[in-house]
């Protein structure tokens, strides 16, 4: 029995016969007439007694009405939501970045966001930072803010930014003379870094392995917060974003230095995989992320 079928019945019932049901269905008498019999044939046994030129359900009949009423309002509700997510209305995305610091992106996005699209469900999934290319792999993400771009067949790559990272010190400190720092500075300092590997971080990848220098000490802090006050009392040096100490720069709390004649820096993407089909609120979130990130 076909989906025609148990709107013919549901209609044939509550329009009161198949003369009233002819312009809910947009079918002639004879029409409905026709499928009806088709109905009774595919399920074997009569649907509606005929009495007195009336049509009574019959205990079948009454079955399939009560089925119809189920079928047809799961239906109807299985399209409104397909329609939702298919035209970005209703939906989630779940976000994760390679880097704490990087979170700080998210609110004034996150606020501007869900004014556009309130239906849309933004999951921040702080505990894949550290990893969050291995977890878009696994499906257990939808984007990942990256600065490392791994290559993989399976991931593409949106460019996003591009941000300069500086040496940061303290008031006092000896490279406040400088224009500029080198590898060679390096060699006798305290490195402060949000996170091991220390391969992951961006100044060894791009200017102190490449050099063979390694800091005399590397002391791993995961918190800005953190690293800056361990900078204002002369305890160590850090390579940062020049957006993310902008309001300590403001403050004349510590001091930014460029890193090599020509600057630090580094490119930014949003990571996901090829052979998915993306709503168009995973653009808009994107083009979002951009106009959001001013330097």
């Amino acid at each position: 029995m076909e989906i025609r079928h148990l709107k013919l019945i549901k209609a044939v019932v509550e329009e009161g016969g198949i003369t009233n049901a002819t312009e809910k269905l947009h079918l002639t008498q004879s029409a409905i007439s026709h499928q009806l019999k088709e109905a009774e044939s595919q399920l074997g046994t009569p649907i509606f007694y005929r009495i007195n030129k009336k049509l009574v359900l019959t205990p079948a009949g009454e079955k399939m009405l009560e089925a119809s009423r189920v079928i047809l309002s799961e239906l109807k509700k299985a399209k409104s939501e397909v329609k939702a997510l298919t035209s970005g209305e209703k939906g989630s995305l779940s976000v994760s970045t390679e880097c704490y610091t990087c979170y700080h992106w998210l609110p004034p996005l996150l606020k501007r966001f869900n004014h556009d699209f309130p239906s849309i469900e933004v999951k921040v999934m702080f505990e894949f930072t550290h990893h969050p290319m291995e977890n878009l792999l696994n499906g257990k993400l939808d984007l990942a803010i990256t600065s490392d771009k791994v290559e993989n067949d399976k991931i593409e790559y949106i460019d996003l930014f591009c941000d300069e990272l500086m040496a940061v010190v303290g008031e006092n400190h000896p490279w406040t003379d400088l224009d500029y720092v080198t590898a060679e500075d390096f060699c006798d300092v305290n490195l402060i870094i949000h996170s091991l590997p220390l391969e992951s971080v961006t100044v060894y990848q791009k200017v102190l392995s490449v050099n063979n220098i390694t800091p005399e000490k590397i002391t791993i802090i995961p918190l800005t917060e953190a690293t800056i006050e361990m900078i204002k009392a002369e305890m160590g040096i850090a390579v940062l974003a020049k957006w993310a100490i902008k309001s300590y720069l403001a403050q004349n709390s510590v001091q930014a230095i460029k890193v090599s004649p020509e600057g630090l820096h580094r490119k930014w993407y949003v990571a996901r995989l090829k052979d998915r089909t993306f709503p168009s609120y995973f653009d808009c979130f994107i083009s979002f992320l951009r106009q959001e990130i001013q330097f």
